[in-house]
């Protein structure tokens, strides 16, 4: 039987943001060398780390670009290695990003070969095994067994959630992503969410492709939630139009609430019921504070957000 690189007509580009990466890098770069995708073009692109990753990067691939760190941007910096790729297909993957299994690149990429409307793709996320509850339920509530297709007329049904991709594992038609003028510089966070705003404004479709795994997780405190929306909230007061045409997404939160709290009692840990009222007052609250960042002094808005470096920019 031919191997899938043989058979697959399309070049592929994995990309891969780096800082100090040294503990997540060896893992991953052996997992996606043993992957059924054999001739992928393998890009990392490091925010000069201070440790071995380079070195560790150069025994995989000798396509390693180097910025400097504060010149790190979430859009920018994605859309700077793409433009260098070769690939027809690019696979975005963050450095905490573990494949499941060998084939988690050649699943996601599959998708493009079947149906020329489709732009981009992101796989499901199984959580580490030890990533605390909030955080298990998290991965199990929006990464589901279910494959889907949506476009531009799924908006009126599922809001924002239209155009939800992933950051940590995720694939685009290159030429979709030059059509609609790569990812945006300058975005706190949600540069997949842009991405997939714009894809499907242009008539592209997104795929979601539970076949294609890969293991990430957090294990966020309350606090590090609170500051992780409060950034969510910055991203859709900036980008507001994508609010504006896709619609809120408040009927999925108040489901996500009560499905947290269902696994909570499911599992029997009762004992964290309390901070689940805590966990969920303190996104709203930092959600809606970052909504209105713009009435707030900047020295708070730094300490309240999760990227504050990115705070200097503006």
């Amino acid at each position: 039987m031919p191997t899938y690189a043989k058979r697959r007509l399309m070049k592929i580009s994995i990309i891969i943001p780096t800082y100090n990466a040294e503990n997540y890098l060896p893992s991953l770069l052996e997992k996606l060398k043993n992957q059924t995708v054999k001739d992928a073009e393998i890009i990392v692109i490091d925010s000069s780390s201070k440790d071995k990753t380079i070195d560790i990067a150069k025994k995989y691939t000798d396509k390693i670009i180097v910025i400097p760190k504060e010149e790190f941007d979430h859009g920018g910096t994605r859309t700077k290695a793409a433009k260098l790729s070769s690939g027809d297909i690019v696979v975005f993957l963050t450095q905490d990003a573990l494949p499941y299994d060998e084939y988690s690149i050649e699943n996601i990429v599959k998708v493009f070969e079947k149906d020329e409307s489709i732009g981009g793709a992101y796989g499901k996320q199984v959580s580490y095994e030890k990533t605390h509850l909030f955080g298990k339920h998290l991965r199990e509530f929006n990464y589901q067994d279910e494959a889907y297709i949506r476009s531009i007329e799924d908006a009126p049904l599922y809001g924002i959630k239209t155009a939800f991709l992933s950051n940590s594992f995720s694939a685009y038609r290159k030429k979709a992503l030059q059509e609609i003028g790569w990812f945006k510089d300058n975005l706190i966070l949600g540069e997949d969410t842009y991405a997939g705003a714009k894809l499907l404004l242009k008539g592209y479709k997104i795929a979601y492709v539970p076949q294609a795994k890969v293991y990430h997780s957090h294990s966020y405190s309350v606090f590090e939630e609170f500051k992780r929306y409060f950034d969510i909230g910055v991203f859709h007061k900036k980008e507001h139009w994508i609010i504006e045409l896709f619609g809120k997404a408040e009927g999925e939160g108040i489901r996500y609430i009560k499905s947290e709290l269902k696994y909570i009692l499911n599992h029997r840990a009762y004992h964290l019921i309390p901070e689940w009222f805590v966990r969920n007052a303190m996104k709203y609250i930092g959600y809606k504070l970052g909504q209105n960042y713009d009435k707030l002094p900047k020295w708070l808005v730094k300490k309240l957000s999760m990227h504050q470096s990115w705070w200097d920019k503006c």
